[in-house]
C-alpha cells in the first residue's frame, strides 16, 4: 500500500513540477473540467493518483491494469458532460464507481 501511495505521490509532484511551477496540488480541489482539459496534470497521472489513493482506503496493494483503464475512460465520459464540469473529480469517481446496491 505505502510503495503504491509514494509512486502515485512521485508520479503527481512530477506532473506538476512543468505546470505553472507547481509544487503540490490538493486532488480534492480537482474538478472536471480541470481534469479532462489538462489544466492542472496530465488525467493519466491524476487518474494513477486516484488509483493508488483509493486503493490504499481499501488496504489493495495489488493494481489491475485493465481495470484501471476501464474505470479512467468511465469517469471521464462522466466528467466530459459539461453538467458536470464543476464537479470534483473524486466525487465523480465515487459517483460513476460506487458498487451497485
Amino acid at each position: 500500500m505505502r510503495r503504491t501511495l509514494m509512486l502515485g505521490a512521485v508520479l503527481l509532484i512530477a506532473a506538476a513540477a512543468p505546470v505553472q511551477a507547481q509544487v503540490t496540488l490538493d486532488v480534492a480541489k480537482i474538478t472536471c473540467e480541470q481534469w479532462v482539459h489538462t489544466k492542472v496534470a496530465p488525467p493519466r497521472t491524476i487518474a494513477v493518483w486516484l488509483s493508488g489513493y483509493y486503493s490504499g482506503k481499501r488496504n489493495d496493494t495489488t493494481i489491475d491494469l485493465q481495470k484501471l483503464e476501464d474505470n479512467g475512460r468511465k469517469v471521464e465520459r462522466f466528467c466530459r458532460q459539461e453538467k458536470n464540469f464543476k464537479m470534483p473529480v473524486m466525487q465523480a469517481i465515487e459517483q460513476v464507481l460506487a458498487p451497485k446496491s
